[in-house]
């Protein structure tokens, strides 16, 4: 267990929509441009992870959608705090690659969830250095996929 699933676990006497509310307000602290956009954690396993974010104004374009920097930022979210989960406390989580396709306008509402299986798991708790492809599926609020997007994650140990 690594320093962010302990501060993670120490939430668990907390009713679940309370404690995802924490919990995106603690991670939002720690990380402010997550925290400044207004991105809300809906669900954390060391499997699964799943984050959204509301069309309000401060993240919205021209044409009244979430901005694509903003998806990007919730993109990036989900695989970056799914890895976080995992990786040991000697290791730096690093992004390597970003890559996102926009296959459609959103409407409202974006959710995007990322996973990893459990080999990738494995991998990144047992290896010093490497790196894993993370794909994160982006969905607005009718529940169509407007981003498809895999983001290349890499560690190495701590010097």
């Amino acid at each position: 267990m690594n320093k962010l699933t302990k501060t993670l676990k120490q939430l668990d006497f907390l009713p679940e929509g309370i404690k995802m509310k924490t919990i995106s307000f603690v991670l939002g602290n720690t990380v402010k441009y997550v925290g400044t956009s207004g991105v809300n954690f809906e669900k954390i396993t060391p499997t699964e992870l799943v984050v959204s974010l509301p069309n309000k104004s401060k993240v919205r374009n021209h044409i009244g959608q979430i901005h694509a920097a903003a998806t990007t930022l919730l993109a990036e979210t989900a695989t970056g705090i799914i890895v976080g989960v995992n990786i040991p406390d000697n290791k730096i989580p690093l992004m390597k690659t970003l890559k996102v396709d926009f296959i459609r306008r959103s409407k409202g509402k974006q959710t995007a969830v990322s996973t990893l299986s459990e080999e990738q798991i494995n991998l990144i708790q047992t290896t010093d250095k490497g790196e894993t492809l993370v794909p994160v599926k982006v969905t607005d609020e009718t529940g169509q996929e407007v981003v498809k997007a895999e983001m290349l994650w890499a560690w190495i140990l701590k010097k």
